[in-house]
């Protein structure tokens, strides 16, 4: 028989739990905002050099754009290098063509999130970044955290305030819509940053420009996978992740050298 509990136990010990992580939440070395490919991969790849990572997804969900697959199939594809991560995360795949890996995308979701959290990164579901924090450096504008708010409570059309989360790295994971670097653009014309939108389709240019774009674009923020694209005007690339992937392994590396100078 299941031991018994009582309603107002299991509302107190949810809320005791939970604030009490909420206390580590209020500032942490990188947050990761979106739970998608280039997120999930950078997220364990900092976690792994012993950073404290916190992964904030405005859905009740992982994986971002991996779950649709190719117009609804159940597949997507990764070139190599990437297959490197896909090893790193205990991801199965199967070789197609030469240097060309076909991947089922209910595993690599659920493979991405184990990865992360096992590594140590926390991910907090239902979370939107509406907002940024920030100071005037002698570099510059340096971003130094985010405003976050519950998603709910935008659908609801209720005016709220919002609470912050303190970071050394803030990261764009959020995709096409680069939404923390909008943010940034909209709000702090002394960054002088401008999104442009991504591009129309053009595959292998596309995987090649997103690692390029990836990295540091203002002290304190980062960008990876779609975000990136999305900044510089580079084209989408579709059911292929492997460059999502190589992003966010790459921006992880340029945070902890940074982080650990």
């Amino acid at each position: 028989m299941f031991r018994y509990v009582d309603e107002a136990e299991l509302t107190r010990v949810i809320i005791e739990e939970s604030l009490k992580e909420w206390k580590e939440f209020s500032n942490v070395d990188v947050v990761v905002v979106g739970a998608g490919p280039s997120g999930l991969t950078a997220a364990k790849y900092l976690a792994d050099a012993g950073l404290k990572v916190l992964i904030v997804e405005r859905r009740l969900s992982f994986g971002g754009g991996i779950g649709g697959g190719g117009n609804l199939l159940h597949k997507i594809l990764v070139e190599s290098p990437a297959n490197e991560v896909l090893r790193d995360f205990k991801v199965k795949y199967s070789e197609v063509r030469e240097g060309l890996y076909v991947v089922d995308t209910a595993e690599l979701m659920a493979k991405l999130a184990v990865g992360a959290v096992e590594a140590g990164a926390k991910v907090v579901f239902g979370l939107t970044v509406e907002d940024v924090i920030y100071r005037e450096r002698e570099n510059g504008i340096s971003i130094e955290g985010v405003v976050v708010i519950w998603s709910a409570i935008p659908l609801a059309g209720l005016h709220v305030d919002p609470i912050f989360i303190k970071s050394r790295a803030v990261i764009d994971a959020t995709g096409h819509d680069a939404e923390i670097l909008a943010i940034v653009s909209r709000k702090l014309p002394k960054a002088k940053l401008m999104v442009k939108g991504h591009g129309p389709a053009y595959l292998h240019e596309g995987e090649e420009l997103v690692v390029k774009a990836t990295g540091k674009v203002l002290p304190g923020l980062y960008v990876a996978g779609m975000a990136a694209a999305s900044l510089y005007g580079y084209p989408r690339m579709g059911p292929i992740f492997g460059g999502m992937l190589i992003s966010g392994r790459k921006v992880a590396e340029e945070i902890i050298k940074d982080l650990k100078k």
